[in-house]
């Protein structure tokens, strides 16, 4: 009971904790978005901007959820912050110039005349596959301890490779919820696909991982707790069994399930995420830095949690109050 009364222990966790939250809120929110970004060209003219009209509403949103994510990382963790962005710093540049492409790429093909809305398209998945891609390498740049050796970075590129047709397949799985007609049925023939690459992408994480270190293969295969862990892969293996079968069906039932690609999806990035953090915990730096040793003083950790409790159900109700407003099917995009 002391352990949890103790502020410098209680605050760095709930700290850690809120920015995994975000994490996972932004991988899934917005790797949709991204994931329909990367699948224009794969549709025509007329279903881009269905495709668009999907995500209008939300996409700005979602991005809110990475702000706060790096944001806390910062205030809550400086030591870290520092340490993550100076090793990715390349990528994420990467990542940001693709972020603003999109967002001027968005805007642009409203308003451009017909003649150049094609290189608006070009331009909205080029940065959509800037983000994802740069994303992806993050993602193993991390998980190999943010060293730059040539197996760290191939390990990397292949991170990236799996990640970006993953949000590729929560696109394709969205799009089966939003749309309807021959947009729909080419949607469950792109979610067909880009699932063996979110499932390899799983898998290629799940075995890299616990090499990292000794600490992480204890953590995974020693007893018991490798009892108690799995559940987690017997589930996920049960998840993507449940989704090949839906979504060889969802054609002979309508529209009455095609919400379900989509909250599997959601529950498979879920537990791949839970899975990465119960392997570094507790470090916020692989290997390096604990959430512990590299927080700010509990005093500052206080008076920023203040200001969170305000701002994070103002992003959360915002953030539910777009999905209410524009739920059921993507309708014409217009702009008169």
């Amino acid at each position: 009971m002391e352990y949890f009364g103790d502020p410098a222990i209680w605050l760095p966790w709930t700290f850690a904790a809120l920015m995994g939250l975000s994490i996972l809120i932004y991988v899934v929110l917005d790797g949709f978005d991204l994931g329909v970004g990367l699948l224009m060209p794969l549709a025509d003219d007329a279903q881009k901007d269905r495709l668009v009209a999907s995500i209008g509403p939300f996409w700005d949103a979602n991005e809110t959820w990475l702000v706060l994510a790096v944001g806390l990382l910062l205030v809550a963790f400086p030591p870290a912050h520092g340490i993550i962005l100076t090793a990715l710093y390349l990528p994420v540049f990467v990542m940001l110039i693709g972020l603003i492409l999109r967002g001027v790429s968005f805007e642009m093909r409203a308003k451009a005349p017909m003649a150049q809305k094609r290189l608006w398209n070009n331009a909205f998945f080029a940065g959509s596959f800037m983000a994802s891609f740069s994303q992806g390498f993050m993602l193993g740049m991390y998980i190999m301890g943010l060293t730059w050796t040539l197996p760290n970075v191939a390990f990397a590129v292949l991170t990236a490779i799996f990640l970006t047709v993953g949000y590729g397949f929560i696109g394709a799985a969205w799009l089966i919820w939003k749309t309807e007609g021959q947009l729909q049925i080419r949607a469950i023939a792109w979610a067909k696909v880009g699932i063996w690459g979110l499932v390899l992408g799983i898998l290629a994480i799940s075995i890299a991982t616990p090499f990292v270190s000794t600490r992480i293969f204890d953590k995974w295969f020693s007893w018991p707790s490798m009892l108690y862990l799995s559940p987690l892969p017997i589930v996920s293996v049960l998840l993507v069994a449940y989704l090949w079968w839906q979504l060889a069906r969802l054609h002979l039932i309508g529209d009455r399930q095609s919400w379900t690609p989509f909250a599997v999806a959601t529950a498979l990035f879920s537990l791949a995420y839970g899975g990465l953090a119960y392997s570094f915990y507790p470090y916020v730096v692989p290997e390096k830095v604990t959430i512990y040793e590299g927080a700010s003083a509990p005093e500052s950790l206080f008076i920023i949690l203040i200001g969170t409790l305000f701002v994070l159900p103002a992003i959360v109700g915002y953030t539910a109050l777009s999905y209410y407003i524009f739920r059921g099917k993507a309708t014409a995009l217009r702009y008169d």
